[in-house]
Parts: structure tokens; C-alpha cells; sequence
């Protein structure tokens, strides 16, 4: 994508309703719809993450099919989600909302309980190392999660990647957390869950046509 095309999704981004772009500073001083999210949503309805939203397709979908839920998108890359919150404002979907912010700073954006589903979806799997503490399934994150999902709550790994597939389910039996579903190649099983199999973002109908594994973990976290 040109930088143009970059600068002028920034700016549109500024004008949608349903997007948020603070500061760090603004993030991790008391962020304002901390344990609020009732408000600018306008309803009690669950609240459902996309973390490392990209476009944002997930959450679209997902929004779509659930209207009596709440769906934030979170990412860093603003002209990534842009198409997703142009959507949402295009087809005056009020259950949608996106974040431009770091997913390390998860627990500073929402109150302890305040999350009902957690989704990740293609994130980078960080083979090497010392890349480990960027892992969006670390110990370090999985805390984060469980400190503001709520008592039901659970999280969904959907992924290309055996590597990121084989070390969640490591350190998830290793940690003693609940494996609820977990598929080595999600399109020949036929107990994979619909939002699993029937949304695919851009980037895994590539792999699909290559003949790739898409992968899928569903879990609570015990602490």
C-alpha cells in the first residue's frame, strides 16, 4: 500500500465513530472506557476481542452473525483496520468498535471480568527464541487475558502455523489450563465449530489454495 493511500486512511480513521486511537499515556493512565465499555456502546451486551485484528474481518463477520454482542478489534497497523470500521459504518453495524493500540496493553483497555471471548487470529508466530516474549500465547499474555475475561470466558488460536499451534497446546497442558477444542487442520474435521470454518480472512484463503492446515485451539485459563 503507497503511503498516500497509508495518510488517508489515518485521516478517515479519525473521523469514524467506532474507532479509538489514544495515546500509551492516555492507555495506561486510567484509560476512560476502562470498565465503562457499557457506555459507549450504549448496551450490557458481552464483549467479544479480535486481537491483532488486521482488517478486521473476524470482527466484521463475527459482529454480522452476533448482533446481541459487542466486538472490538485490536491492532497497531490503523490502515489495516480501516476497511473494517469502514464496513461497520457502511452497513450501520453499531456493535463494532476498533483500537488502535499495542495488544500488550490489553489489561490497561478493559476491567478485570469485563471480557466475555477473546479471539487471535494469523498472528506472527515468533519461531525464533528471543522472539518468545512476543508470542501472543506466552504465559506473560495469557495472564493479561485471564485477568479481564470473565469467569466464562475463553480464548480462540487460529492458525497456519504448527509451530504457534504445537507451543499454545504445550504450554497450555503444561500450565494446566483447560483445552476445550483443539484441530491440527480445521476443514476435514466436521466438529469444527461454524465461526471457526465459516469465516476466512484474506490471508487464509490464501494458504487454503496452497493446501495449507488451518489449525484452531479453544481454551479457559485457570489460574
Amino acid at each position: 500500500m503507497g503511503s498516500k493511500n497509508k495518510l488517508k486512511r489515518f485521516k478517515e480513521n479519525e473521523t469514524f465513530a467506532n474507532v479509538i486511537q489514544p495515546t500509551r499515556e492516555e492507555v495506561t493512565n486510567d484509560f476512560s472506557y476502562k470498565g465503562k465499555w457499557n457506555t459507549f456502546f450504549k448496551n450490557d451486551n458481552p464483549i467479544v476481542l479480535e486481537l491483532g485484528c488486521g482488517k478486521g474481518e473476524y470482527t466484521i463477520a463475527l459482529a454480522e452473525k452476533n448482533p446481541d454482542k459487542n466486538f472490538i478489534g485490536i491492532d497497531i497497523k490503523g490502515a489495516r483496520f480501516w476497511r473494517g470500521a469502514k464496513t461497520a459504518l457502511e452497513n450501520n453495524m453499531n456493535n463494532v468498535a476498533f483500537i488502535r493500540t499495542q495488544i500488550e496493553l490489553v489489561d490497561y483497555i478493559f476491567a478485570e471480568n469485563e471480557v466475555s471471548e477473546i479471539w487471535i487470529t494469523f498472528p506472527d508466530p515468533q519461531i525464533k527464541y528471543k522472539r518468545t516474549k512476543h508470542r501472543m500465547t506466552n504465559s506473560e499474555f495469557l495472564k493479561k487475558y485471564y485477568h479481564i475475561l470473565n469467569s466464562e470466558g475463553f480464548v480462540n488460536l487460529k492458525t497456519d502455523s504448527e509451530f504457534m499451534h504445537g507451543y499454545t497446546l504445550g504450554l497450555l497442558h503444561g500450565e494446566g489450563h483447560e483445552v476445550l477444542h483443539a484441530n491440527h487442520d480445521v476443514y476435514k474435521n466436521v466438529y469444527s465449530p461454524e465461526e471457526v470454518t465459516g469465516t476466512q480472512t484474506f490471508y487464509e484463503k490464501q494458504y487454503l489454495e496452497i493446501g495449507k492446515p488451518i489449525t484452531y485451539i479453544k481454551f479457559k485459563l485457570n489460574y
